[in-house]
């Protein structure tokens, strides 16, 4: 929690309260989320900066999250703003489900956007170095999350075993992934020539690359490799999953990999591969 204590901030900026943090901290919420809860609590603090927090009504919140909508923003801004509102009110000063009634904006169920298995190595081929290259063969070939990425160590990497340990993944659990000998190859050339100390993939000063870096170079890559779509690190573990469907792989073994809590949440991948139109027939023919 350092990061947000040690914030300069504008004069006349409310910060969230003290007790806001200590039970984000003690839930052992990841970073990520606790960056998020903290950003959404602050700018509805600061927009009712007259108000003190706690005598802040279901009204206000409604009127609040009524600006947001009409501002555009999108169904995950809202709900994310929902929940860090309610985690204040029903978690730290103890109301539990004082805003049921608090309206949630109806989530959009997209289609994930995937690449092919052609435009994935042509990618990973027009990757700048072989620092970049690994970053990105690891996001597709295991089907990590940027994060996850960005936070595994040397001693993750299984190579007896050929799989990948993901600590403190998304809901705060561990699972295992599998490690490409192909790029098992690689990583040991990687090693040799960029010798990490602690992390897998470093920045400057020994610490976690960052995800701006992953994002970029991905970005800088997908344009040399004359892919006109946005590529994301996302999109990678997208691919992953969805080419696992294509290659028969059971969804159940697939949901393991990713680390998902239910098939369901897996099964929007059927609804991408191309193994589920390939026996239509052509109704123009």
């Amino acid at each position: 929690m350092d990061w947000y204590r040690n914030r300069n901030l504008k004069e006349g900026h409310k910060r969230c309260p003290e007790e806001y943090l200590d039970k984000l901290e003690l839930r052992k919420y990841a970073e990520n989320t606790v960056k998020t809860y903290v950003h959404h609590f602050e700018t509805f603090i600061n927009y009712y900066s007259h108000i003190k927090p706690e005598v802040i009504t279901e009204i206000e919140i409604r009127n609040y999250l009524q600006v947001l909508t009409r501002e555009g923003r999108s169904t995950s801004y809202l709900n994310q703003a929902v929940n860090s509102i309610k985690f204040y009110f029903e978690v730290v000063m103890g109301m539990p489900n004082r805003f049921y009634k608090i309206e949630r904006p109806i989530k959009h169920k997209q289609l994930p956007k995937v690449l092919s298995k052609k435009e994935v190595l042509f990618l990973i081929d027009h990757t700048n170095n072989l620092k970049h290259r690994c970053i990105v063969s690891l996001l597709y070939s295991a089907g990590l999350r940027r994060s996850e990425l960005l936070h595994l160590k040397l001693e993750d990497i299984d190579s007896k075993r050929m799989l990948i340990l993901v600590k403190d993944a998304k809901g705060n659990k561990d699972r295992m992934t599998v490690l490409s000998p192909t790029l098992l190859k690689e990583l040991r050339t990687y090693y040799k020539q960029y010798r990490p100390k602690v992390f897998l993939f470093e920045g400057p000063k020994q610490k976690a690359y960052t995800a701006s870096s992953v994002l970029k170079l991905i970005s800088m890559a997908a344009k040399r490799a004359g892919i006109y779509k946005k590529v994301t690190p996302h999109m990678l573990r997208h691919s992953f999953a969805t080419h696992l469907i294509e290659d028969g792989i059971d969804i159940r073994h697939i949901q393991l990999l990713l680390g998902h809590s239910s098939t369901k949440t897996t099964e929007i991948y059927t609804h991408v591969a191309e193994t589920s139109f390939n026996g239509i027939k052509d109704l123009l023919s």
